[in-house]
């Protein structure tokens, strides 16, 4: 009889091999490439049409130039530009105090009242699609084009006030009154921006935060001041530098009235009479653009660091 020779059993469990951790899936070539492509064109559009002319704006501050004759030509001059617009420079603290009113108008009115139509809305009322279209109707407009129409109201000889009230006021041109009623205009843009941006928040509030304090016995008052207005920290902030960066961009609306003078001076129309007006001084309308960008930077730093810091709280 032939003996097989038999294998013993093995008692110990087989062993599985792991997967490997942390090896990610390649993309495809043809996808790589499409990606790239989608971050590099971006990134050099962004590069080459805001980083590169800031730093040039930066460079050209500390020189004068009046655009004509070569590079070679600029006499470079420190930090003169700087010092000429806080000491001799007429305009500059007038824009100052033009561009702080302006801030101020704007959280006060238009900021306000575009809540308050959002915390209405909200409550989805009869037609309340047609009120937000017709709110934010202004917003899709230029605030060149804002300064056109409201000329309709605004014409001393024409103007629908005027007419109405029957007035000779030269709204636009009576420096006493120009920049408030080129405020208003500016509220009726600015109104169905913000009541859009507190509409999209107030939706993302969860319901029961508002069942929790009709439970307790609070009016819808005192549940949007107490509940509501402090979960919309995020859409606050956002408001905050909104409002702040409108108010130095001011430029539009005074410049296709008067070009920014007579009244209307604001930072952003004097720098564009430096560069592009009869004086066509390039380093003192950089200095002027610089000290804006300096401005914004500050409180779009601070809105940075406040989301950054929620993130990692999360």
């Amino acid at each position: 009889m032939t003996h097989i020779d038999e294998a013993p059993l093995s008692t110990e469990p087989e062993k599985t091999v792991a997967p490997v951790q942390g090896r990610e899936k390649k993309l495809p070539t043809r996808d790589r490439a499409t990606v790239i492509t989608m971050v590099a064109i971006p990134l050099v559009l962004v590069v080459l049409l805001v980083w590169v002319p800031a730093l040039l704006s930066v460079v050209l501050s500390f020189g004068k130039w009046n655009g004509f004759g070569d590079l070679d030509t600029i006499e470079w001059v420190g930090v003169q530009n700087y010092q000429d617009i806080f000491t001799i420079y007429p305009a500059f603290w007038p824009a100052v105090r033009h561009n702080l009113i302006w801030l101020a108008f704007l959280f006060v009115f238009p900021t306000v009242l575009g809540m308050l139509l959002a915390v209405v809305l909200d409550r989805e009322m009869k037609g309340s699609r047609f009120y937000q279209t017709a709110f934010y109707m202004p917003v899709v407009l230029s605030l060149a084009l804002i300064g056109f129409i409201w000329q309709l109201f605004y014409s001393r000889d024409q103007g629908l006030i005027n007419d109405v009230f029957g007035s000779q006021v030269d709204w636009y041109g009576d420096p006493d009154i120009n920049l408030w009623a080129v405020l208003v205009a500016t509220a009726w843009r600015h109104t169905g921006y913000i009541m859009l941006i507190y509409l999209a928040g107030l939706k993302g509030v969860d319901a029961s935060l508002r069942e929790a304090a009709a439970v307790d016995g609070a009016s819808e008052v005192k549940t949007f001041f107490h509940v509501i207005f402090p979960v919309m920290r995020p859409i606050n902030m956002v408001v905050v530098v909104i409002v702040v960066i409108e108010s130095l961009r001011a430029f539009d609306l005074v410049w296709v009235i008067n070009k920014g003078r007579n009244g209307l001076e604001v930072i952003g129309a004097l720098v564009a009479q430096n560069v592009i007006g009869e004086a066509t001084r390039y380093g003192f309308g950089s200095a002027l653009a610089v000290i804006m960008m300096l401005i914004s930077s500050i409180f779009i730093t601070l809105y940075l660091r406040t989301v950054f810091r929620e993130e990692r709280n999360r």
